[in-house]
């Protein structure tokens, strides 16, 4: 279990934004993150809003193929993924699929791989294009002015399953997306931040994660929890037992 207060996020977030920015990330490029249930989710999330730099989120669970799709159709210019995620007590090769993904062909747009150090597990770093987070962020900064800017300007793509066909990039503006992820944590959760502990158990892969894990809660300065795993390990009582550990009061 780790814990971060808002202060902790803020400086996080800032000194990711200042790695992207260092690695040539601007305004309007889009940045694909392929990681683990953490707090270096959010914090990747939130650093490409920071200054401005378009996300989409790729569900750890998809296949090299699919991120490979979501690469070349995005025009990424950075991947954020991690060595490993860990499910069911089982680690998932995160970044092997990166690398995967990358040999199919066609990602010319991409430039870098940022990779999480989650499981300590071997991976291999191309050189020149691979670079570990904590080095990324080791001598930046912890403070980064954010890049403004107006209600329409892109804040995510989010792409469809393709189960019906290929996967299709969804984008939501800026404004009107917090505007809605704010107004429903009100309105349907009757969310109250003095008192509440909340825990969304989606991935940030899918948009209920987005909303409700790396937006509505933060925007109204919630205690969350955010869980990597599943509901069933090492026991069938995992989540009543987190709820009951946390002292969770609003569950989705």
């Amino acid at each position: 279990v780790t814990t971060a207060t808002y202060n902790d996020l803020l400086k996080r977030v800032s000194k990711f934004s200042n790695a992207l920015k260092a690695l040539g990330v601007e305004k309007g490029d889009r940045v694909i993150i392929y990681m683990p249930m953490s707090i270096e989710a959010v914090v990747a999330m939130q650093a490409c809003a920071r200054i401005g730099a378009i996300h989409s989120v790729v569900f750890g669970g998809f296949s090299a193929k699919s991120l490979h799709e979501r690469i070349v159709d995005a025009g990424a210019k950075v991947v954020v993924t991690a060595d490993e995620s860990m499910r069911g007590g089982k680690a998932v090769p995160l970044k092997a699929a990166v690398d995967e993904a990358i040999s199919y062909g066609g990602c010319d747009s991409l430039k870098n791989v940022v990779v999480y150090q989650r499981s300590g597990g071997a991976v291999n770093m191309a050189a020149e294009r691979d670079v570990w987070w904590h080095e990324a962020i080791a001598s930046q900064s912890d403070t980064c002015d954010p890049v403004w800017v107006n209600a329409e300007h892109p804040l995510f793509i989010l792409y469809t399953s393709g189960s019906t066909g290929k996967p299709k990039g969804v984008q939501h503006s800026t404004g009107g997306y917090l505007l809605g992820a704010i107004l429903s944590m009100k309105w349907v959760f009757d969310a109250k931040p003095e008192t509440d502990v909340y825990w969304c158990t989606a991935d940030v892969g899918w948009i209920t994660g987005h909303t409700y894990v790396a937006y509505g809660p933060l925007a109204l300065g919630m205690t969350e929890v955010i869980f990597e795993g599943i509901p069933t390990y090492p026991h069938a009582g995992r989540f009543w037992e987190m709820i009951q550990k946390h002292k969770v009061t609003t569950f989705y």
